[in-house]
């Protein structure tokens, strides 16, 4: 029997259950499965789209899959003994997936910040638990960043029974996105072009080590910060969070990346805030600079090509910086249109960029012969993030 509609009444309940999430015993559960959203116009040239991993969808963002897996995997190898302290460096994203494991796990944890961090998330922060440890100066040679490692280091010596993830650094990071590969390839089927941001570099390297397993001629775009190290530009002052760095991640797979785009903030909120006006699947920094390249790439490969975007979180840590207009009318970033093609250069030690720039040229900068522009002491000591 059907209702009037039309709508047929299932023949069991079991019918019911067939696409509902199972229940939780543990917040853990809550992390991954994240839907796939077709990002076309008005974002995009008519006729040409792409697909957005949106993260935001995860109690946190995209880091609460890397929290959980390293501190799973640190206690099973011994190294974080039940109920020790967690210790970190953040930004704020892995921040609230530390608090989410801790919560899960049983542990205490320490969120080592800068005055940078949006009052949204330290209220969340501490809301979930987590004690904030604020550093008040940034470091002469490696700004907020460096300031906050060294003060990680502080705080491991006092309680020697506490443990730090080193999320910049530990290869638990990478590891912890081959379920999001997974699910991508199950959600999607082909994949010809993964746009990631790059940050820690753990979620570019997990998921873009997996996806050329299934997709051996897969393009990897990497998207990067103006004053950001980690592909060779000297470091300089950063306003953008979550993604970029002052220091050189080892977790970084140079070896896999296509191409690197350099995007800055103004560019990063137009692309934001026209996302969410006409899309509403948005996000911050990270998820405007990921979706301006994207939507370039949409327009220039051939229409045949798959496209996949990762938007790291949502809009709602950002509702005081990217969405707000007083912030943005402060910092110059309003009114701001991004020209349709980027810069060029050829290495990316030919010039310090300030706008978007694309470079096909991607080496380790630690082990890369010396360029041309210089990483001065006193531009690294203004550094963010």
């Amino acid at each position: 029997m059907n209702h009037l509609d039309g709508t047929a009444v299932p023949i069991s309940p079991a019918q019911l259950l067939a696409d509902a999430k199972h229940p939780l015993h543990t917040p853990a559960g809550l992390v991954g499965d994240t839907p796939v959203l077709w990002i076309g116009e008005p974002f995009t040239v008519p006729g040409r789209g792409f697909w957005a991993k949106l993260e935001g969808h995860n109690p946190g963002g995209i880091k609460d899959r890397t929290a959980l897996h390293m501190v799973r995997a640190s206690r099973e190898r011994g190294q974080l003994m039940p109920g020790a302290r967690i210790v970190e460096s953040t930004s704020g994203t892995l921040g609230l997936g530390l608090a989410l494991a801790g919560a899960t796990y049983g542990h205490p944890v320490t969120v080592v910040t800068d005055p940078g961090m949006e009052p949204l998330m330290t209220g969340l922060l501490r809301a979930y638990g987590a004690e904030i440890d604020l550093v008040d100066t940034p470091h002469p040679t490696g700004g907020w960043q460096e300031a906050r490692r060294r003060r990680v280091e502080e705080l491991l010596s006092v309680h020697p029974d506490s443990w730090c993830p080193d999320q910049y650094n530990n290869p638990d990071n990478v590891a912890a996105y081959a379920p999001l590969a997974h699910e991508l390839v199950a959600q999607l089927g082909r994949i010809d072009t993964l746009v990631v941001s790059v940050g820690t570099g753990g979620h570019s390297a997990g998921i873009a080590s997996v996806l050329r397993g299934y997709f051996p001629r897969l393009r990897v775009v990497g998207v990067d910060t103006t004053g950001s190290t980690i592909f060779g530009q000297p470091a300089g002052e950063r306003l953008m969070r979550g993604l970029g760095s002052s220091i050189y991640p080892r977790n970084v797979a140079y070896g896999l990346f296509d191409e690197v785009h350099w995007v800055a903030a103004p560019e990063a909120v137009w692309a934001a805030r026209r996302l969410a006006r006409h899309h509403y699947a948005t996000g911050g920094w990270s998820v405007g600079a990921v979706a301006l390249v994207a939507r370039r790439l949409a327009r220039t490969l051939p229409g045949e090509d798959r496209i996949v975007a990762v938007f790291p979180d949502g809009p709602q840590r950002y509702v005081g910086t990217v969405f707000d207009d007083a912030y943005c009318r402060a910092h110059g970033l309003l009114d701001y249109l991004p020209a349709d093609e980027p810069d060029e250069i050829g290495h990316p030690g030919e010039r310090t960029v300030t706008r978007w720039t694309r470079c096909t040229h991607v080496a380790d900068p630690l082990t890369a012969p010396a360029t041309t522009t210089a990483t001065a002491p006193q531009a690294l000591a203004g550094a963010a993030r």
